[in-house]
């Protein structure tokens, strides 16, 4: 399975994911039409999900998102949860700036909303 990356716009978030089960989202998320820009990620992890790796971790640094690319977030998250209902592992790091309480309390919402376990850290400096 090849390697997706999709470099990051103004508008959209650099993608990275890798059948090793290495899977990194950062950026800004924020496309008009958030359903076309992210089916392609979509159709390549459920592509992931039929031989996935042992371990997957996805990595989220998120400047800000919009409700649509939210939703999408969630989908690919609630997938995480059959990965660990088969036994695998399945985790998540959520990166945000120590000046973006809001972007951390985004993460927190999603870790209550599925049943995997996430790691938040902070990073210090100013947003970009």
């Amino acid at each position: 399975m090849e390697k997706l990356i999709i470099e990051a716009t103004s508008d959209t978030p650099f993608i990275s994911f890798c059948s090793t089960g290495e899977m990194k989202i950062s950026g800004k998320s924020i496309p008009v039409d958030a359903s076309t820009f992210w089916e392609p990620i979509q159709s390549w992890f459920k592509d992931y999900l039929r031989e996935p790796a042992a371990k997957t971790i996805f990595q989220f640094q998120l400047e800000c998102l919009n409700v649509s690319s939210s939703k999408e977030v969630l989908h690919l998250l609630y997938q995480l949860n059959n990965l660990k209902e088969k036994g695998l592992i399945s985790e998540v790091e959520w990166f945000y700036h120590a000046c973006d309480e809001d972007m951390k309390e985004v993460g927190r919402d999603y870790e209550h909303i599925v049943r995997v376990p996430f790691k938040f850290k902070k990073l210090e400096g100013e947003l970009v």
